[in-house]
Parts: C-alpha cells; structure tokens; sequence
C-alpha cells in the first residue's frame, strides 16, 4: 500500500537519535502528547518530512537536559518524600487538657505566631508595645487554671511529646502568680482609657450645674414663663405658682392658640424676640448641658467602685508578691506607679459632681435621688432644642406673612390706581358733556336773539366766522364718543340753518 511504499521510501527512515555517554543519565520520557506526529499523519509536502534535527546534536547539550530534568526529578521526589512524611506524622495525644481547651489554646497561640518563650518574656517584662488589651484578656479566658498548670510544669522532661497547648502550658507554669499578674496588667492597659472616659462625663454634669445657677438669660426666661403661665391659669387651682418643674418645659408646645396656627412655646419665643431679645441667647450660657444629657451617673458609679475594687487588690498582690524571679520580671517595679493618686482625685472630682447636683435640686426644688442626671439634663437639652426651633420657625412664618403682606398691599395699590382711573375717566366725560351743553345753549341763544346777525360783516367776515362756528362745532363732537351722532347730526343742520339765514341776510 502506499503507507508501506512510503515507510520503505529513504525519505522517511530517519535515524534516531544518538546513543547517550554512560555518564549522563537518560533525561526524563517526555509525556505522550508532546510528540503526537506519526508517520500515517505525514504527507509529502508536510513540514516533518523535511527537517533533519540530527544536525543539532551534541553532547552538551544531552548534559544540560539531563542535569536540569534530573534535578527536578530529584526536588519532586524530595518534595513527595516530605509531603509523605507530613501524612504520616503521629498526631500528639493530649495528656492534661480536653480537647475543647486545647483547640480554643490553640487558636489563640495561631493569632499571635510568638515562640513561647516570647509570650512569657513579654509578660514578665510588661512590654507594653506588644501587649495588647485584647491579647491579655483572651489569654487570661484560654489559659488552664493554676492547678493544671502546676501539673502541665511537673511534665517537662515530657515536652517533645506534649501537644502544643499542652507545651504552652509547661512554659507558662513558670510564671509566678499568673493570673494575678495578667489581672493587674490588664488593668493597668485599661486605666489610662478609663480615666479618659469617666472623668469628661464627670466635669460636663459639674460644668452644667454650675451654667445653670449662673446663667441670668435663663432665669429671665423661666420668670417670663412663670408669669405667662400664671395668667393663663387665673381662676384654677394651679394660679399662683411659685414655681414649676423643668420637665414642664418640654410640654409647653402642647399648648395650642385659638387659631390653632401657634403653640405656647412659639408665643413665648415671640415675646423674647420682641421685648427681651437678650433671653434668646441662653443656648450659648448653657454649653455643657448637651453632654450632660448623654451621662449616667448610675455607670458612673459602677466604674469608679470597680476601680477602686481593682486598685485594692493590686494593693494587696504587690504587698504579697514575691521577689523577681528573673531579671526580666518588671511587675513590681512596674506596678508600683501610684494609681491610687490618680482614682483618689478622680474620686473626689465625682464627689463633687454629686453634691452639685444636689445643690442643683435644691435651687430648682427636685429631688435628685428620684430625677437622674439623665432624665434632668435630657429634658432641658429638649428644651433648648425646641425653643430654638420655635425661633426658627417663628422667623420663617414671620417672613412668609411679610410677603403675603406687600402681596395685599402690592394688590390693595393696584386696586386703588385702577378705582382712580375710572373715576378720572368719567369726570372727563362729564366735564365733556358740559361743555356740549354749554356750547349748544349759546348757539340757541344766539339764534333765538338775533345777536348772530346784528353785526354787519363782510363776505369774507362772515366765512371765517362761519369757518370757526364749524370748528367749534366738530370739536364739541370730538369730545365725546357716547352723543357723537345725534350731535354730529343736530350740529349739521343747525349749520345748514346758519348758512342759509348768513345767505338771506347778505343778499339784503
């Protein structure tokens, strides 16, 4: 067939390749896919028939295959061997902890990546710039308790075959009072943050307690209120008020005017504006009331009591600690810095939060064991909110009623302009109806009296004043529109009578 002429034909006998040198080793077999050509897919002109890459063989280059494929080869096998050796590694059995404590152990020690002997370094020293907040309080939660601890330190000379929580555990029992001393570190990265938080909140209630007693635009404002109100409850039980409570403030928008277009605390910020514009700025006396509003003193005294409690026990632990175990262990000298200082003048700073609110009690008659700073301050921050809102709006309702104002007016001028001009007009008919009728007597007199044809004219005379008898006669008519034909008719024919009496007169 012609496939076997073809493979019989010297084209396609090509010789192999050459054989290798003993000293290299075969390089690795190319997958099947690489070289998928055979001769039943060749024909004449293809390109494989041609190609003669036996003029490219060399030793070197066979070396340079066989050093790099066997090189990979022998990484592959190394990398296998390994990855083999990882499967088949015996999983530590726990011998001291459960299982649920390990595993959280372990997750927390994963977070940190820190040798162990690290971790308890950092402790001991109290370095702070690698102790966290968090870091200490996940490890006070995960780590076992003294007593398994000291089980976990008799196990030592066991470490290598100790899981890795439990081989945490055996360099942590090293540390003396443990716990203890993570407490104390905590507390120590949580006072500074502390004081940060409770001492603002302590000096805005004091700061606010003192704006109200001084502030003399919201006593102004009060009085104003204490009057309005007593008027509106004259003849009722409640006349006659000496006082009112704060909370009262936040109801006065529930009072609505007869109109129903106003409250009560809108009517009073309109009489401020009008007659004591002073009192509008008691917003800006009272600063502090805001924050104030947002306090609880009930948190307050929670955390100063905890605080206190924590520093007692730091008290008693550095009384009771035992002397450096190293020269790395930095916890008494440490932990002697004078915390106590700190929260005693914190202390007192609350004391006299509490005692200005009392005195605040007393000056607006309330008692503060009942009312919280909370609940006080809040209902006059709402005060103050709405008042100056009622400001706002009564400044925007002024506006809108100004221009509904110069509205009526701008209408009421166009009104009484137009009025005016039609009264104008008709006085200038009249006036032109007059001087019709004035115009026509005189001609009837004229005419009935014979005074027309006393006077002796000439030809010429009598046309001019024919001529201007004419002209009187059409402006009467243009001066008015309402009689301008009858009259224009009238008018003809006593010109006509004119003419012909001027004519008889003339030929006599």
């Amino acid at each position: 067939s012609l496939l076997l002429r073809l493979s019989l034909h010297p084209l396609f006998q090509r010789p192999g390749p050459p054989a290798l040198s003993l000293s290299f080793s075969p390089p690795p077999s190319l997958s099947p896919s690489s070289l998928s050509i055979g001769y039943e897919d060749l024909s004449e002109n293809s390109f494989w028939t041609k190609t003669k890459e036996d003029r490219y063989e060399n030793n070197e280059l066979f070396a340079k295959l066989t050093l790099a494929f066997s090189s990979q080869t022998k990484i592959k096998k190394d990398q296998e061997g390994v990855e083999e050796k990882k499967m088949t590694k015996k999983v530590k059995e726990l011998k001291v902890l459960d299982s649920k404590s390990s595993q959280n152990l372990s997750i927390f020690l994963g977070s940190f990546r820190m040798p162990y002997e690290e971790i308890k370094n950092v402790i001991l020293e109290i370095n702070e710039k690698l102790l966290s907040e968090s870091m200490v309080q996940n490890l006070i939660k995960q780590l076992p308790e003294q007593e398994t601890l000291n089980v976990l330190g008799e196990m030592k000379d066991e470490y290598e075959d100790l899981a890795e929580a439990e081989q945490f555990g055996v360099v942590m029992s090293t540390v003396k009072r443990l716990k203890p001393r993570l407490t104390a570190i905590l507390f120590r990265l949580q006072f500074e943050e502390q004081l940060n938080n409770i001492k603002p909140d302590v000096v805005s209630v004091t700061a606010a307690c003192e704006e109200l007693k001084k502030s003399t635009t919201f006593s102004q404002l009060l009085q104003i209120i204490l009057l309005v109100g007593n008027y509106m409850n004259a003849g009722s039980r409640n006349a006659k008020a000496f006082g009112f409570s704060i909370s009262y403030l936040c109801k006065l928008r529930d009072t609505k005017t007869t109109d129903l277009k106003q409250t009560l605390l809108h009517f009073l910020a309109d009489v401020c504006q009008e007659q004591y514009p002073d009192v509008l700025t008691f917003p800006d006396e009272l600063v502090h009331v805001e924050k104030a509003s947002r306090v609880s003193a009930e948190t307050l005294q929670k955390n100063l009591v905890q605080m206190g409690c924590a520093l007692k026990t730091l008290d008693k632990d550095l009384e009771t600690f035992p002397p450096p175990q190293s020269d790395r262990d930095m916890f008494v000298e440490k932990m002697t810095i004078s915390f106590t200082t700190q929260h005693e003048k914190l202390d007192m700073m609350h004391k006299n939060m509490e005692k200005q609110y009392s005195d605040l009690g007393n000056y607006f008659v309330f008692d503060p064991r009942k009312i919280s700073v909370e609940e006080f301050f809040g209902d006059l921050n709402n005060f103050k909110n709405m008042f100056q809102q009622a400001v706002k709006e009564n400044a925007k309702r002024r506006e809108s009623e100004e221009k509904i104002r110069r509205a009526k007016l701008a209408k009421e001028k166009a009104d009484r302009e137009k009025e005016e001009k039609q009264k104008r007009s008709q006085q200038l008919d009249l006036n032109a109806e007059g001087d019709e009728t004035g115009i026509m007597d005189d001609l009837m007199e004229a005419l009935q009296s014979g005074a027309a044809f006393r006077r002796k004219r000439g030809p010429r005379q009598a046309g001019n004043n024919t001529l201007l008898l004419s002209r009187s006669l059409c402006l009467s008519v243009s001066l008015t529109h309402t009689w301008a034909d009858t009259l224009f008719q009238s008018l003809l024919a006593l010109l006509c009578v004119c003419h012909l009496l001027c004519g008889c007169r003339a030929g006599a």
